[in-house]
């Protein structure tokens, strides 16, 4: 099986590497950011020693194309798109939030509501809710944004204004872009039969000082769906949802011991686990973006990659 989990490319004018856990971002002359998606596999904060066939193509592809749909309500950082893995982009100031927005009881929010807790980043989730309900109105909850391999934690509104990590009069920026891409979302995913449950927005500032989308958007590592046919009938009859998501393999991890707590093991994947989690992906672009997956030549990606970079920067 042919991957890319690293790189390490020399470009024209290069200024720097940031390795994240699926993508590789290269500065270049202090202006553009070459963003390549990895076909690494990260799950509760750890990447999985296999690479995924596909994966990094499948996650650009969405991305890039939901920048496209969403670029006339909330500007964003891309320039072009020269690989199926690459994207390239203005150089921007990430912000040191994330910001998660939830429409529905699922994952992180419904393992915290099954303990008990009904406050969720300081707001309040009501009682009487099974998992995979509908919230009356989605609700943003906002994490830290991890460096260093470490924990996304959740932060309360107050708290990021509070410690000064973003600036009120951007944060209320931040929180009307982060509701009005979700309802975007929301609309696009509807007319392709999916319910988009919960997802997670990241935002930069440019060198102009506008705040800009940057990193990824609606892919299945950041996003939740649900297949919207059957979906009340299986909350009635309290039924696990049909989604699609990257909750397959945290579930299969789960299942297999581990959540990412220090002193697990992660599980050996066999091959054909590796292949079954490629072919969910594939499946997960076709029925996000209602179009036919076209599977680009993996025989020697880092030099397909290198070559198509290069003959952008000239």
């Amino acid at each position: 099986m042919n991957t890319i989990t690293t790189t390490d490319f020399s470009f024209p004018n290069q200024k720097s590497v940031y390795r994240g856990k699926v993508r590789e971002v290269y500065t270049i002359n202090d202006e553009l950011l070459v963003m390549i998606a990895t076909d690494r596999l990260s799950a509760f904060d750890v990447v999985m020693p296999k690479g995924i066939p596909y994966k990094g193509q499948i996650l650009n592809q969405i991305a890039t194309k939901f920048m496209h749909l969403t670029s006339d309500i909330v500007p964003n950082w891309l320039i072009a798109t020269p690989d199926p893995n690459v994207a390239i982009g203005h150089l921007c100031e990430p912000f040191k939030v994330e910001m998660v927005i939830r429409g529905y009881l699922s994952g992180h929010a419904a393992r915290e509501y099954a303990s008990g807790k009904r406050m969720i980043c300081g707001v309040p989730m009501p009682d009487g809710l099974q998992e995979n309900d509908k919230f009356l109105n989605p609700i943003i909850t906002p994490t830290t944004k991890a460096e260093n391999g470490s924990h996304d934690e959740d932060i309360a509104r107050e708290a990021i204004l509070a410690n000064g990590i973003v600036s009120e009069a951007d944060y209320l920026v931040l929180e009307k872009y982060t509701r009005a891409l979700f309802q975007r979302g929301t609309e696009i995913a509807a007319s392709r039969g999916l319910i988009l449950v919960d997802t997670k927005y990241e935002f930069g500032k440019t060198k102009s000082g506008e705040i800009v989308l940057i990193d990824e958007i609606h892919t299945p590592d950041s996003s939740r769906y649900f297949y919207a046919d059957g979906y009340a009938e299986r909350q009635k009859n309290k039924e696990e949802q049909k989604q699609l998501s990257k909750e397959f393999v945290r579930r299969w991890l789960i299942e297999n011991g581990f959540q990412g707590k220090e002193g697990q093991q992660i599980p050996a994947m066999s091959e054909e686990y590796i292949e079954t989690v490629s072919e969910r992906y594939i499946e997960l672009f076709e029925n996000i973006l209602g179009e036919k997956f076209i599977k680009a030549d993996i025989s020697n990606i880092h030099e397909r990659i290198e070559k198509n970079v290069l003959n952008y920067l000239r």
